[in-house]
């Protein structure tokens, strides 16, 4: 097995006497899918985001293709590679896709000595990543805010891949979407993960589950209580690790 890409070694978190996270150990691997599960107030979106930068953990210790590794701030994560894309987005909606792409990379060219954008070398950049993920945006000159939600969902997982991405979290990533557009966001998250990126996607929906994550970690009042391949496993079984009714394949696999 190759060296895991990231690895959550007793990560805990406390708000004064309250523990959010009692200790959480997994790992992620290269091109890997984790659906993380659990009920509301598990502690999913606190480990989500000390994975990112948003907070920081009371104690343990994470590693990072093979580094200590804490984030003191979602731009010191998103420099690692590490970026999370929740429900409402993070694009301007205001401008157009070329300009969401390339927010705070833009390219530039001399003119009488003066820097000015390359937009023609930008849609161009844009086109081709997009046509090369198989993502069709009728005009890349549209502001986004006239795009669909799976639209929008394309072009940051695009955006995400082609400024080198090592780990993308989704939490909630479909919520909003209709069932034509999660099918193609659940296509997307295999392709990224095919390009050796690794995905986290928190749901709550076990179908998307099922259908897209390789391993299946489910967290229940702030500890693992599940972590297991998703074809060795069944929602049944999921559902009764979620609401404590067993603790049956807890623990690593492999």
């Amino acid at each position: 097995m190759s060296e895991p890409l990231l690895v959550l070694d007793n990560v805990t978190k406390n708000y004064g006497a309250i523990e959010a996270l009692k200790g959480i150990s997994f790992s992620i691997g290269k091109g890997e899918v984790v659906a993380l599960l659990g009920d509301n107030g598990a502690g999913k979106s606190t480990l989500v985001k000390i994975i990112s930068g948003g907070l920081e953990p009371t104690s343990g210790r994470m590693l990072f293709e093979g580094k200590e590794f804490l984030a003191k701030s979602p731009a010191e994560a998103k420099a690692a590679g590490i970026e999370t894309v929740y429900q409402d987005l993070s694009l301007c909606t205001n401008v157009d896709v070329v300009a969401n792409f390339f927010m705070g990379r833009e390219i530039t060219r001399k003119f009488l000595g003066i820097p000015v954008l390359d937009e023609r070398a930008m849609e161009a950049v844009v086109g081709k990543a997009l046509a090369n993920a198989g993502t069709r945006i009728p005009s890349l000159r549209a502001n986004v805010e006239h795009l669909s939600g799976g639209q929008r969902q394309a072009i940051e997982l695009n955006r995400f891949v082609h400024w080198g991405g090592k780990l993308v979290l989704l939490d909630e990533p479909f919520a909003a979407l209709g069932v034509e557009q999660t099918r193609r966001g659940l296509d997307m998250i295999r392709q990224v993960a095919n390009q050796g990126i690794g995905v986290v996607i928190i749901t709550h929906i076990m179908q998307q589950a099922f259908q897209v994550a390789d391993r299946i970690v489910v967290i229940r009042q702030g500890v693992v209580a599940g972590d297991v391949a998703r074809n060795k496993t069944s929602p049944d079984a999921v559902i009764n690790m979620i609401t404590g009714e067993t603790l049956a394949g807890a623990g690593p696999t492999g």
